[in-house]
């Protein structure tokens, strides 16, 4: 599209996550007239740390925002998985993209606000809980619960793995349970018991359960995860810290005492679910972004990644197309196939022994250089 027309667009972003606060950045770079309407009254990004892939950091470096991500995130060389009591299974680098080698690891609530942070005072809007969605083929209309209502050229999804504009214009199947449960906690690194020396993320595997270590040295903290296996697929489930214990027992010693010493009131409890493929993700004016249109399992650290890189492939298609539909159409050519097989290889089951099938001859090469 012309820069004439991308500036007269009109765009309504739904949610003020990862995915929101991204493509608000990215449309806005090509002088759309973009708000972005959230839900909740204030922004608190709950939860523990995230890594950021390479080929991500080059999208804030072209968005003009790598520095401020930097600021509060420490570069990370490799991840490294592990035995229950430590014994080496495999590491390997992260995916570089270009001369971008390191993935940084940052705090969520450091995360949004950076993202926040650059847009243009007023664009976000909170308080604004979507009731409704009407497709009006080249407009759209939302609802809110206060009673106002927004047209817009362009709606853009990015309201979570509950979505509204999901459930409404284009796929009403209800979120996945997993099986697991995903108790996380950000905790002194003096509380860690000298298990981190580095910036490099761990992951320890054993009968059904994964620890995860991520280093957030610029804070002085870690964030620790555990991710057990439990047939309660209560959303927010009622945990003891006897029930943590049970999910660890034979792990490090170290671990073990990491998880007797948190702060029940400071972890946050939640099941894990994802979606099902969705077939189709936008129609001639509404589109999904990130976990609306793709939620998947937090197994492969891909889904703030994912919803980043879909708000630059949203905008690098809309100004490379014709229309706005024709622009739709290409990103979900462009991103759904590589989400379809994120969400796929996130669903597969991680044990000691089945590390070879989510990284094909990674185990075999690592194991012969003694890594």
């Amino acid at each position: 599209m012309q820069p004439s027309e991308l500036k007269d667009l009109r765009i309504a972003i739904v949610g003020a996550g990862y995915g929101g606060a991204a493509a608000a950045r990215a449309l806005g770079l090509l002088g759309a007239d973009v708000t972005v309407y959230e839900q909740a009254n204030a922004i608190r990004e709950v939860g523990a740390g995230i890594g950021l892939r390479p080929v991500t950091m080059n999208r804030f470096r072209q968005w003009g925002i790598f520095d401020a991500i930097a600021r509060v995130s420490s570069p990370s060389e490799y991840f490294e998985i592990v035995t229950a009591t430590g014994e080496p299974i495999m590491r390997e680098t992260w995916p570089a993209d270009g001369e971008q080698t390191h993935t940084h690891l940052i705090h969520r609530g450091d995360f949004i606000e950076a993202l926040l942070g650059v847009l243009p005072e007023g664009m976000v809007r909170l308080g604004h809980r979507l009731e409704r969605v009407e497709d009006r083929g080249d407009r759209s209309l939302l609802a809110f619960a206060d009673g106002t209502t927004v047209e817009a050229d362009l709606v853009v999804g990015a309201d979570g793995i509950k979505s509204v504009v999901r459930q409404q214009l284009f796929s009403d199947r209800a979120p996945v349970f997993s099986g697991e449960h995903a108790y996380r906690a950000v905790i002194s690194t003096d509380d860690a018991h000298g298990m981190v020396n580095d910036d490099n993320l761990r992951m320890y595997i054993g009968r059904g359960t994964k620890v995860y270590l991520l280093p957030l040295r610029h804070r002085r903290q870690v964030s620790f995860d555990i991710t057990a296996l439990c047939p309660d697929g209560t959303w927010t489930p009622r945990v003891t810290k006897d029930d943590m214990l049970r999910t660890v027992d034979g792990f490090d010693e170290r671990l073990v005492d990491i998880t007797r010493g948190l702060d029940m009131n400071t972890v946050n409890v939640r099941a894990v679910y994802d979606i099902d493929p969705v077939d189709t993700w936008h129609s001639d004016s509404a589109v999904l972004v990130g976990d609306a249109a793709h939620s998947m399992l937090h197994h492969q650290g891909q889904g703030a990644n994912s919803a980043i890189e879909d708000a630059g492939a949203l905008a690098d298609a809309l100004r490379a197309a014709a229309s706005v539909k024709e622009g739709l159409a290409l990103y979900q050519a462009t991103r759904k196939p590589v989400t379809d097989t994120l969400q796929s290889i996130s669903r597969q089951g991680w044990t000691e022994n089945g590390i070879d099938d989510v990284f094909p001859g990674q185990k075999p090469a690592t194991a012969a250089t003694g890594k």
